[in-house]
Formats: C-alpha cells, structure tokens, sequence
C-alpha cells in the first residue's frame, strides 16, 4: 500500500511540473507575441502590430460600445483612428497577467498606454489568446 501510495504522488509530482512547465513556456510564448506587437506599434507599423492578431473574420475586437468582428475590419479601424505618427505615439504594455486556461489557449489581463505629446491615453484589456497553426494570437480583445 505504501509503495502504491508513494508510486502515486511521485505521479503527480511529475505531472506537476510539467503543467507548470507548459505554463511558463505559454507565458513566454504569450508574451513574445505582445512585446512583438508594441515594437511594431513603436515603428509605425500597424500591420506587423495585427501579426499578433487572429487572421480571421471571426476574430474578435471590443472597444467602447462598439464591437468589431473580422481581422480585416480591425486593421482598418486602427488605420483610420491611428493614421500619423502622432496619433499612434509610442506604446507600452504593463500589469501583464497570463492565466493559461489549457495547452492551446489563455487569457491576458493588463495595462495599455500610450506616450503622445498632445495627451497620454491608458487603459485596461483583457484578451484570449489560442494557439494556432501559425502560432499564438489573439482571437478575442476587449479594451477600455
């Protein structure tokens, strides 16, 4: 019975640090896709900035009281709101959270600002995040 009991939580001791493993390397990956977004944003590039983004009509983007559905339809939105350098300022993201909710999805909550000389914009977001073929991207982003 001892050695039962002992071969069991030897188990899940494994079973363990691999889920916390994944969970890390998720938080990584997660991470990397969002520090990739802000240097594209930083440069000017809105289009690098939606390489983080679902490329898909069923991704999607909430803002405000407006709900946009589509990837093509969230590059434009960001286009047209965003269309000088001075306008799109330089972006940083803080207060990451990354909770893993399985080994092909997870849920980001944080702080977005931007840096302008005419105002400095800040907010919250929370994003779902799905691992596919091509990588993590977001597939649902809600920011206030």
């Amino acid at each position: 019975m001892t050695l039962v009991l002992a071969v069991i939580l030897a188990m899940a001791s494994v079973a363990l640090a691999q889920s916390q493993k994944e969970a890390e390397q998720i938080e990584v990956s997660v991470l990397a896709v969002m520090m990739n977004q802000a240097a594209a944003w930083n440069r000017g590039d809105i289009e690098g900035f939606m390489a983080g983004y679902w490329r898909s009509d069923a991704l999607v983007f909430v803002s405000g009281d407006k709900v946009t559905r589509g990837w093509q339809a969230t590059l434009s939105n960001y286009k047209s709101s965003y269309n000088t350098a001075a306008k799109m300022g330089k972006l940083a993201f803080t207060d990451i959270e990354v909770a893993p909710l399985s080994k092909d999805s997870a849920v980001v909550l944080g702080s977005w600002a931007l840096t302008r000389d005419a105002d400095n914009p800040k907010g919250k977001f929370t994003l779902i995040f799905r691992r596919l073929k091509e990588g993590w991207r977001i597939i649902h982003d809600h920011t206030s």
